[in-house]
């Protein structure tokens, strides 16, 4: 990366951040495996605020439903792979960004993905890799920063000393090698994240609960919509950076959740509460799946 260049592209950031700080994301180095849509807004965030190495990965190629909220999604990249289309833009942004591409055998190379990247970040949505890539970052030490699947923006932040969200979830995957896990399997601890989603946010309020009991059923596909997920990957992007650059923030294992027409933040519910709201929540759910 030629220093005049990377001097040039960065020079508005000063201000926001200094130039100890800005240099410290030039060295910097993140992982983002997947990179359809808070992936893809995500990874763009990070190189235009200039972080100087990135690995990403995905295995799927655009479809036409991606053209809602996908950031590098356009009629020209229809049928084209995911991670070879942003590769391609964000070296439009930075042609000098140094630049690591994978596609579906990503997973084969996480224990060294997690130590030459010490910042992940997850915009896959598939249990099983998701499990293994939390697995692999404790051993490595990486920190991971994810975002729930929720009708909310929100942004969790996972350290290597903290327990994974199959720990803390209770997924029936704990114990179980990432290959093994079965669709049942996949599918129980998914709906243990949105148990959780339903518990800690007003997210019931925020999305139509008969086409979310589809989804969760497999009779439907997620539901996205741009706002939702474009403010999620800038959130964490914002996340990445701060722990690039050393700056503290109170984003934790559990996460939190952005309530864009409340203007407000909501944050995990004290254990008696969440006890007691989970309570109902779970027969919510099993009456909706029913």
């Amino acid at each position: 990366m030629t220093r005049a260049f990377y001097d040039e592209m960065t020079t508005r950031n000063l201000g926001f951040v200094s130039e100890t700080e800005q240099a410290r994301l030039r060295d910097g180095a993140v992982f983002v495996a997947g990179v359809g849509g808070m992936g893809g807004a995500c990874v763009q965030m990070l190189v235009r605020a200039g972080v100087g190495r990135i690995a990403i990965a995905d295995l799927d190629d655009f479809e036409v439903s991606n053209l809602n909220r996908q950031l590098f999604a356009f009629t020209d990249t229809v049928d084209r792979p995911k991670a070879e289309v942003t590769a391609e833009g964000l070296l439009k942004i930075n042609p000098h960004l140094r630049l690591e591409v994978l596609g579906g055998d990503w997973t084969d190379q996480l224990e060294r993905l997690a130590r030459d990247y010490p910042v992940i970040v997850n915009g896959c949505d598939d249990v099983a890799a998701t499990v293994e890539l939390y697995r692999v970052a404790r051993r490595q030490g990486a920190t991971v920063i994810d975002a729930w699947a929720s009708p909310l923006p929100s942004v969790v932040r996972v350290g290597p000393s903290d327990p994974r969200p199959e720990e803390r979830l209770g997924y029936p995957t704990v114990g179980t090698p990432w290959r093994e896990i079965t669709a049942e399997q996949a599918g129980e601890a998914f709906m243990k994240e949105i148990e959780s989603v339903l518990t800690h946010s007003s997210s019931h309020a925020h999305v139509d609960l008969q086409a979310a009991a589809e989804m969760a059923a497999g009779k439907r596909k997620r539901m996205s919509f741009a706002p939702m997920v474009v403010t999620a990957g800038a959130l964490m992007a914002g996340e990445a950076l701060s722990l690039l650059m050393g700056r503290r923030t109170r984003t934790d294992c559990r996460g939190w959740f952005l309530n864009v027409r409340d203007a407000r933040v909501e944050r995990p519910l004290p254990a008696p509460l969440a006890w007691l709201k989970g309570w109902v929540v779970r027969r919510m759910m099993k009456r909706l799946l029913a």
